[in-house]
């Protein structure tokens, strides 16, 4: 086979391939470990030399799928508690597969109309979702990493503004450094995202009144006044380690007070909005200046999925759109009457080539609705609380931190190991986890402690799954220490 060209009257049939692999796959999710490590020589049958002439479509993609539903780790599965990812609702992983068919360039509307038009609605559709003003400006990232440039490149927008300085066309050159504040919550991607912007990863500073990274919001207030109110404040909705959030609203009095810019990280907390039990931590979210998601967790869609929200959405264009038309899109613009907007998402965000990720939020939305998220992340919040009950029973587990949203902090702590050697008893635990592959769950640090952190995000998972988290921990805690 030498040239895609003479496959086109069968184009049809690798995607038969998959199609056939897949629903024996999905339905033993159920029974198939994590990851069976026994299965990792498989992967040697991917490697080797490029091939002078190709085996052909079908052939390549049943090797593919053979060795993937094999030796994959399958993170879409019940029992993945690893990081906080969820799945694929059976809607989702629809929708993206359709992404593929279809393959759109997301970008510039004249390229799809179809992309384009549905980014604006499931936009419309998550502010709808999380409690935000329809007002604000949004755009679809791969990431919440991607979410995080989009919003801080329009608040350096805006702060360079303040000393009146077009940084996107001058840059950071001769500019101080552009302070940024956070409590102790604050996850490494939103360093990551400073990084990339040329402001700097170690120049966030965090105010803390306690170990465990709560926010010293006197601190804070004292040093925004130092600062003039040209500064930018990160809050937290949803730490990776235990759950816990920052009090929004107060972070967003000080922003007001002050006249900064706030900045919410709300990767999965953001969702504990859908929850009248937990509702009350994204108060405050509506009055952000720019707001970040991640939609391949607690959204249940596929990697990779970001989503980011800025008040104004003039900062979006100026922070991405240079290279071309500075100006919004308005509403009808060809005249035809429909309203329709023809947006060019490529000057909202970092991306120029874009796929349209759209389509398996628009799916799943559209499947499920405000109520079937509303059940699944009460449902989730159900197993979680269970989870917790689960370890403060078990005499050799200890649970760490209030059980608030959808994770468990612990460790195993059997009587007569003392506390020097904890550390490292649950790392190797951890290691045998992974090893054993039944469940999916490492380690973290959480106050200077060696911690467990499993997230029960994916749309599968139920109590028994978190049952049998807890019985392999245990059974595999008292090997290490037999």
């Amino acid at each position: 086979m030498s040239d895609p060209l003479d496959e086109r009257d069968v184009a049809g049939e690798p995607l038969a391939v998959v199609a056939g692999a897949a629903g024996p796959y999905l339905e033993g999710l159920a029974e198939r470990p994590v990851h069976d490590r026994s299965r990792d020589a498989l992967l040697d049958e991917l490697d080797g030399p490029l091939p002078a002439e190709g085996d052909g479509a079908v052939a390549a993609v049943e090797r593919l799928v053979r060795v993937g539903t094999e030796a994959a780790t399958h993170s879409s599965g019940p029992r993945f508690f690893h990081f906080v990812v969820g799945g694929s609702t059976p809607a989702a992983m629809a929708g993206d597969w359709t992404t593929s068919l279809l393959d759109q360039g997301a970008g510039l509307w004249v390229v799809s109309p179809l992309a384009a038009r549905a980014e604006a609605v499931v936009l419309r559709w998550l502010k709808e979702l999380f409690g935000l003003p329809a007002s604000y400006g949004g755009v679809l990232t791969p990431s919440a990493t991607l979410a995080h440039v989009t919003g801080l490149a329009c608040a350096r927008t805006w702060w360079a503004d303040r000393y009146g300085v077009d940084v996107a066309s001058r840059g950071l050159a001769g500019l101080p450094a552009m302070p940024v504040f956070s409590s102790g919550l604050v996850h490494v991607s939103t360093r990551k995202a400073l990084q990339i912007l040329g402001c700097g990863r170690d120049t966030l500073r965090t105010f803390s009144r306690d170990d465990a990274g709560r926010v010293d919001l006197a601190a804070m207030d004292a040093e925004l006044e130092r600062a003039g109110g040209r500064a930018v404040i990160v809050a937290n909705l949803g730490e990776v380690n235990t759950g816990d959030s920052d009090p929004i609203g107060d972070l967003a009095d000080l922003a007001e007070r002050h006249g900064a810019w706030l900045h919410v990280d709300g990767a999965f907390g953001i969702f504990a909005a859908l929850s009248p039990r937990t509702a009350h931590l994204a108060r405050g979210v509506e009055r952000a200046d720019s707001v970040t998601a991640d939609g391949h967790k607690w959204l249940n869609v596929p990697y990779e999925s970001g989503f980011s929200f800025v008040r104004d959405q003039a900062m979006m264009t100026r922070a991405f759109g240079a290279w071309g038309a500075s100006y919004l899109p308005v509403a009808d613009r060809d005249g035809d009457g429909d309203g329709d907007e023809r947006i060019n998402y490529n000057t909202l965000g970092p991306e120029s080539s874009r796929r349209a990720r759209a389509l398996p939020i628009w799916a799943t939305l559209r499947a499920y609705g405000r109520d079937g998220y509303r059940a699944m992340v009460e449902r989730h919040l159900d197993v979680s609380q269970h989870l917790g009950d689960l370890v403060e029973a078990a005499p050799d587990l200890e649970l760490l931190a209030p059980v608030q949203l959808c994770i468990v902090c612990f460790r195993y702590r059997p009587d007569g190991v003392p506390e020097k050697h904890l550390d490292e008893l649950n790392a190797r635990l951890g290691e045998a986890l992974i090893a054993d592959g039944r469940v999916y769950a490492g380690t973290s640090t959480y106050r200077g402690m060696t911690v467990f952190r499993p997230a029960p995000l994916n749309w599968r998972t139920t109590k028994a799954d978190v049952e049998l988290l807890v019985d392999v921990v245990r059974e595999l805690g008292a090997r290490l220490t037999a």
